[in-house]
């Protein structure tokens, strides 16, 4: 009885540790859309090796997922985007320049990018 409690507490207490370290925790999903506007945004933050994370003043992150695979997405990498006008689409190209690399990766490709806000204070 008394380990149920210890582990309840336990995991209580790492749950509230990743919602403390979690940029999406307590922020609601909204649709997922196929640009976003490089002049409003600031970025990229790459969480981990599925999620990279773009940050608009005020309430809003955006989070793309790559499509297909990957495999250099993992921090501390730098994201090298090609960019050609001033929004950021899906299917726009990306590579991943490795710490301690001189030559990036292969190309990934953006997924949609879905918009999450934290909700109104009533």
């Amino acid at each position: 009885m008394r380990s149920r409690r210890i582990a309840a507490l336990l995991a209580t207490g790492i749950a509230l540790v990743a919602s403390r370290d979690d940029p999406l925790a307590g922020r609601i999903a909204g649709p997922p859309v196929a640009c976003i506007d490089l002049a409003r945004v600031q970025g990229p933050t790459i969480l981990d090796d599925k999620t990279i994370l773009y940050r608009q003043s005020g309430k809003r992150v955006w989070r793309a997922v790559p499509i297909g695979s990957c495999e250099a997405l993992r921090p501390p990498a730098t994201i090298i985007v090609d960019v050609y006008g001033g929004q950021l689409c899906r299917n726009d190209r990306f590579r991943l320049l490795s710490y301690g690399m001189t030559i990036p990766s292969s190309y990934c490709r953006f997924g949609n990018f879905t918009p999450y806000d934290k909700p109104d204070r009533p």
